[in-house]
């Protein structure tokens, strides 16, 4: 497994593999977490390259606790997956 995480603003952007295959993109916003079920295949990857461009992530939980550790420095607020949340449609 293989995560790249993007953010800006108000949006995070993860590309990820599953042994190997990728599992696409997915878009959430920035005070969500990822799940699997987030990834669509036909998203658009982001450069790769540039200032939005956080780093290479082991696993879905690394990019998450990425993402809640950078939040708790900020002091937004965290939503947890399968709660009411509204996803940008790409």
């Amino acid at each position: 497994m293989g995560f790249a995480l993007w953010t800006n603003d108000d949006t995070a952007w993860a590309a990820g593999t599953h042994e190997y295959r990728p599992m696409g993109v997915a878009v959430i916003a920035l005070s969500s977490l990822f799940s699997a079920r987030d990834f669509r295949p036909a998203r658009r990857l982001p450069r790769r390259t540039g200032p939005h461009f956080r780093g290479l992530f082991a696993s879905l939980g690394d990019v998450n606790g990425f993402l809640a550790r950078t939040r708790s420095q900020t002091g937004k607020k965290i939503s947890r997956p399968g709660a009411t949340r509204q996803s940008a449609i790409i």
